[in-house]
């Protein structure tokens, strides 16, 4: 039998391609201390310690992914891993060009930061980035998939894992609201409860959570929406339709808050 070939790594930073709205969100060190808890709402992560920390944070502000993967990953440690995953995750997931480049990273993601995770269990970025690019790439490639390879008990365990962390974590939250969902779309709700202990009351009760925790959260409204037309079809696209026009009326602060309303306004077209 032919021994497959091994995956192609993905491509570097410097061929990344620059997202479409690279230019229009300004930002320098100061600002990104600033407007610190504004842009990280969703996680709670320490205000910058090092000028060049915070340099590199207003790359990645400003949409320059590559810039600001290429400068974690220098800056090395915790802080400088925990930008470069987000980053190279962020770019995966929203600018990407093709499936194989959007694949690789999201492994790229996964491994390195399941790596940080076990070298230090308390690291609740490093598990974060881990169950967000285990998530995506599942998504990407095929959630039944993931399941039958026994991939749906880690991530479910990861996320919960970072509530118990952290439980102001509103992004993992809402992650684990998408997860409860998206298992019983595609198991039903009988097997999803039975198997993987996942019920659609806690999928709405874990978005609500998410919510109150980041109530401007462009990401959590955009995956409650699609959450309530996974668990109750064509029924839940009246639910839907306001959560979709909140987060594209949000006006964006950032890049990723810009691409977060572009997947709105884009759900709104469907």
């Amino acid at each position: 039998m032919a021994v497959p070939s091994p995956r192609p790594p993905p491509p570097p930073p410097d061929r990344w391609a620059a997202p479409d709205c690279l230019g229009r969100f300004p930002f320098d060190a100061a600002r990104v201390i600033a407007d610190w808890a504004e842009l990280h709402a969703g996680q709670s992560l320490p205000v910058p310690r090092t000028p060049a920390l915070a340099d590199a944070w207003a790359l990645y502000h400003a949409g320059d992914f590559a810039g600001a993967a290429q400068a974690g990953l220098h800056i090395g440690g915790t802080d400088g891993a925990a930008l470069a995953d987000q980053a190279t995750a962020i770019y995966a997931n929203y600018v990407a060009p093709d499936d194989e480049q959007r694949l690789g990273l999201l492994r790229q993601v996964g491994e390195r930061a399941w790596a940080r995770h076990q070298a230090d269990p308390q690291d609740v970025q490093a598990l974060y980035w881990h169950a967000y690019a285990l998530g995506r790439h599942a998504q990407a490639v095929s959630v039944a998939r993931a399941l039958a390879q026994g991939l749906g008990g880690r991530l479910k365990e990861a996320l919960e894992r970072i509530i118990e962390l952290q439980p102001r974590h509103a992004d993992a939250h809402f992650a684990l609201g998408a997860f409860h969902a998206e298992v019983i779309e595609k198991v039903g709700e009988l097997v999803a409860r039975m198997t993987y202990d996942v019920r659609p009351e806690r999928a709405i009760e874990l978005f609500e959570q998410g919510l109150a925790l980041h109530p401007a959260s462009a990401t959590g409204r955009v995956e409650y929406a699609r959450a309530l037309v996974a668990l109750q079809g064509e029924a839940g696209l009246a639910q839907a339709q306001p959560l979709y026009e909140s987060a594209a009326a949000i006006e964006p602060v950032d890049a990723r808050q810009f691409l977060d309303r572009e997947v709105a306004l884009a759900c709104m077209a469907d």
